[in-house]
């Protein structure tokens, strides 16, 4: 059974030994892993008030008239010097600018009008319309960022597991990254993207059965950066004998970085989250998977295959 005081304490002894070149690979690491989300446009427009929206008034009376003469008084010094600055360049881009705005903003009410004018089956078909046309984007970004995730981040994955496991055992070099795409490329394709798949799919049965998921597929990045020729049922079932009795471990391991990542988000703008708890935490996992695999927090006679 492993300690995970006595796991950390190496991790963080390998990581700090390496220290710019784990710091590095950590941000890539995390570049991937953020990276393959999606982040949608949330728009600040209250819709709440769409109903009691007031009508922007455009007939003559309305408008104001008021003239750039008789917003100053040429016998008042100071409005002379605010006079000077509002006819100058930049006060006239300004205004520009300020007429600009007002323009789109009678076109955005022109649009709310129509809507308001419009017939209701006019607005259901057009909202079917729109529902369709959103659907199928999203599903091409999807489909091009699961494109991009089997094909690039992926092997990049690997590479980062396979960066941090070799560092428990000597200096790694940056270039371990790279691995994935070197050896046996084509089955940590396969593999990883069966993984990212079946996450997916447990995931739709609600949060838990991915969480649970998540942690039994946990090792599969190391199993292909020791072992690039393994086939994926070999994968699956070798992660999933590791994990056997260890998921709770495993999540408890990770909740011990909770209060690394609030200190950081707190204090530090997440810049100790770059320079620290990121390597820190990846370090932790390839120590785990070296726990797990072979009984030892650190196996000093092991070597990952260049």
């Amino acid at each position: 059974m492993w300690d995970r005081k006595k796991l950390k304490g190496i991790a963080k002894e390998k990581f700090q030994a390496n220290y710019w070149r784990c710091v590095l690979v950590a941000i890539i690491f995390s570049f991937i892993m953020g990276g393959a989300g999606y982040a949608g446009y949330h728009g600040n427009y209250n819709f709440n008030n769409f109903n009691n929206h007031k009508v922007y008034e455009t007939t003559d009376d309305k408008k104001d008239e008021t003239t750039d003469e008789e917003l100053f008084d040429e016998n008042d010094p100071d409005d002379a010097k605010v006079k000077a600055a509002y006819e100058s360049a930049l006060g006239k881009d300004i205004n520009e600018a300020i007429k600009d705005a007002e323009e789109a903003d009678k076109e955005v009410q022109f649009v709310f009008d129509r809507f308001k004018d419009m017939d209701r089956s006019a607005m259901a078909a057009f909202v079917v319309v729109m529902v369709i046309v959103v659907t199928i984007i999203i599903l091409i970004a999807v489909a091009i960022g699961m494109v991009v995730d089997a094909f690039l981040l992926n092997p990049v994955e690997i590479g980062c597991a396979k960066f941090f496991y070799k560092n428990l055992s000597e200096p790694a070099k940056v270039a371990n990254v790279a691995s994935g795409f070197d050896n046996s490329y084509k089955n940590g394709v396969k593999v990883m993207f069966f993984r990212d798949l079946y996450l997916f799919l447990w995931s739709l049965l609600f949060i838990i059965p991915g969480i649970i998921k998540s942690y039994e597929y946990k090792m599969i990045p190391y199993l292909l950066a020791e072992n690039p020729d393994m086939t994926k049922e070999e994968a699956f079932a070798e992660s999933k004998r590791m994990m056997d009795g260890q998921k709770w471990n495993a999540f408890v391991l990770d909740l011990s970085f909770l209060g690394w990542d609030i200190l950081s988000g707190l204090f530090t703008m997440g810049l100790l989250s770059v320079f620290f708890v990121r390597p820190y935490k990846r370090s932790a996992q390839a120590a785990l998977y070296d726990a797990l695999k072979y009984g030892t927090v650190s196996n000093e006679n092991n070597v990952v295959p260049m």
